[in-house]
């Protein structure tokens, strides 16, 4: 059991007196904002509140003008009573084992929240720190050592509502299957035949709050992909955050099966083919009440179907130069490539790189009253009401080529190609350009001087490429270094000279460099930035565009044109101290030669 504080004032709740008295003495207070504070107090509509949440929300600033927020609230009377602070982080809560640990109904009557549990000892999470009675009782119930962390009030009772809730709905789900026939272990074809009998209703409610959760769970946690993934015994739920991914639950096999027949369902995808691949999108809010788009995919594996859903958040989707992460001079030559009135502008990279961030963003730039722009994507990423998009459907023999001969009937002034495939979409993309538009697509290469190569391995004549190719974009993300606990750092000489080689870039005095903290979950990153290698068309580079193009010629005249490779304009992020150099290589593909 934790030691009975030493400077302990009272027992019981904590008083909004006291502590506002307590921050006139450490000059975080104004006396007359604390005697107001303690008047309104009084009301019998507060009494319940908390009192660090009380506070917090009269927003008062105190003389340091430090606003007194729940957080800073927390963190200062952390040390007032000698818990160690503690934010509550729910990727890292083992949200089924912390549930069965005491029931919701005790946890909310102390206002407490399990948040972590061990063999010898079990971590409660707190806002009354001299509410002990609880303590005694549990440890003897539960017979291992009780640890107490002082947390925001406010978390607590999120949190305390989710978890219980999340559990409550998962638990409930898995008796109701559990009341159905059963079932051993399962080869592929069995897995198919139960989920085609339903054993567990994708409608019933239990199911419905856990798609709720996910979903508003996956937004808060700023999650770019949601991965639904069928195991033996248990599904599995991961998020895709900054690139990265994290578990985040374990649901019974039966249970995931419900789920993902939910998610099916509301994405208007064949619930009863579990066989074939599929594709679908829904729509829906976040808690602040904004429009999000979602792809759904699902896969046949072993244990049952996988289904991936990729979230679309229009906020995030649609940004400003700036926010894409191009330089100044990056975004002049950007700009100058898509101010062309014909001719292809190619952005090239791995799926994931940000490609289509890219070229919605643009896109949208693009799009005024006075310009027609087009599109033909697989599937539609974002549905924008700015332009027209077509979607590919193959299964009527409406692929990438024969849209773009569509929509080259439509009198656009911009056409986007969602990706170049084969040689009949090269070629009618060449066609656009030829006949006075401006053609923007996607192209797989690793670095931008490539998408020549790859241009002609498709077939597409080199005075075609000649003729109408402007420029090439290629693109990484790298994770930023979370603002929050970044500081500067000396570089090593070393470790630049591998960065840049084999070109020579000037080092910096200093670099930053992030150890973790709450706010970036230990990780040091934060948020992601684009890093841009881009390839302008000039007549030099035409002169060396032939069948027997030589890749390696053509990218040493562009870098003595001015191209950036991927490395070293990730190293001008570095330099910047908006990421790092661990990162770069992590991210950026190794030099091809200069």
């Amino acid at each position: 059991m934790n030691p009975v504080l030493a400077d302990t004032k009272f027992e019981g709740r904590l008083p909004v007196g006291e502590i506002v008295d307590d921050l006139v003495n450490e000059g975080l207070l104004e006396a007359d904002d604390a005697r107001l504070t303690k008047a309104v107090a009084k009301g019998a509509e507060h009494r319940d509140k908390h009192a660090l949440m009380f506070i917090a929300e009269r927003s008062i600033a105190g003389n340091s003008e430090q606003t007194l927020t729940v957080d800073f609230l927390t963190q200062w009377y952390a040390d007032k009573s000698g818990l160690p602070y503690h934010r509550i982080d729910p990727l890292k809560v083992d949200v089924p084992s912390v549930t069965a640990v005491v029931s919701y109904a005790y946890a909310a009557r102390f206002h407490i929240l399990p948040i972590d549990v061990t063999e010898k000892a079990v971590t409660f999470a707190v806002a009354e720190p001299y509410v002990r009675e609880w303590e005694q009782e549990l440890e003897t119930i539960l017979r291992k050592e009780i640890v107490r962390v002082f947390a925001s009030p406010d978390q607590i009772q999120r949190y305390l509502t989710e978890f219980y809730s999340l559990s409550r709905s998962v638990r409930s789900a898995s008796e109701d299957d559990a009341n159905a026939a059963p079932s051993g272990v399962q080869n592929l074809e069995q897995l198919v035949e139960l989920g085609r009998a339903g054993r567990l209703d994708a409608n019933d409610q239990h199911v419905v709050n856990i798609v709720d959760w996910l979903l508003q769970y996956a937004f808060d946690q700023r999650a770019s992909d949601i991965h639904l993934e069928p195991r033996r015994e248990h599904g599995s739920v991961r998020f895709r955050i900054d690139g990265v991914l994290h578990n985040v639950y374990e649901i019974p096999a039966a249970v995931m099966a419900a789920v993902t027949s939910r998610i099916k369902i509301v994405g208007r995808m064949d619930v009863a083919e579990k066989r074939r691949p599929q594709d679908g999108r829904l729509k829906t809010r976040d808690q602040e009440g904004r429009e999000v788009e979602l792809r759904l995919s699902t896969m046949p594996t072993a244990f049952g179907e996988k289904l991936v859903m990729r979230i679309f958040n229009p906020d995030v989707l649609v940004k400003t130069a700036t926010q894409l992460g191009f330089s100044r001079a990056e975004n002049d030559v950007w700009q100058e490539l898509i101010d062309n009135p014909h001719g292809i502008v190619l952005v090239t990279g791995p799926t994931g790189s940000g490609k289509t961030t890219t070229l919605y963003s643009t896109l949208k730039q693009i799009a005024v009253p006075e310009i027609n722009v087009s599109t033909i994507e697989d599937p539609i990423e974002l549905v924008m009401s700015e332009f027209n998009q077509m979607q590919v459907q193959p299964n009527i023999g409406l692929d990438f080529a024969s849209g773009v001969r569509t929509l080259l009937r439509q009198d656009p002034d911009v056409v986007m190609v969602g990706e170049i495939r084969d040689l009949e979409t090269a070629e009618m993309a060449t066609q656009a350009a030829l006949t006075g538009h401006l053609v923007l697509s996607t192209l797989h290469t690793n670095d931008a001087p490539s998408a020549i190569t790859r241009l002609l391995e498709l077939g597409v004549p080199s005075y075609l490429i000649n003729a109408t190719l402007l420029g090439v974009v290629a693109q990484r993300l790298s994770r930023t270094l979370c603002p929050h606990c970044r500081e500067p750092t000396a570089l090593d000489a070393n470790v630049w000279r591998d960065l840049v080689r084999p070109w020579s870039s000037k080092a910096p005095a200093q670099i930053n460099k992030a150890d973790g903290c709450l706010e970036c979950r230990n990780t040091g990153y934060m948020g992601r930035t684009g890093i841009y290698e881009i390839f302008k068309v000039s007549p030099l580079i035409r002169g060396l565009i032939s069948e027997s193009s030589d890749i390696a010629d053509i990218r040493r005249a562009a870098v003595q044109e001015g191209m950036k490779p991927l490395r070293l304009s990730g190293a001008q992020k570095v330099a910047a101290g908006q990421t790092s150099v661990e990162e770069v290589f992590r991210v950026t593909p190794p030099p091809s030669g200069a």
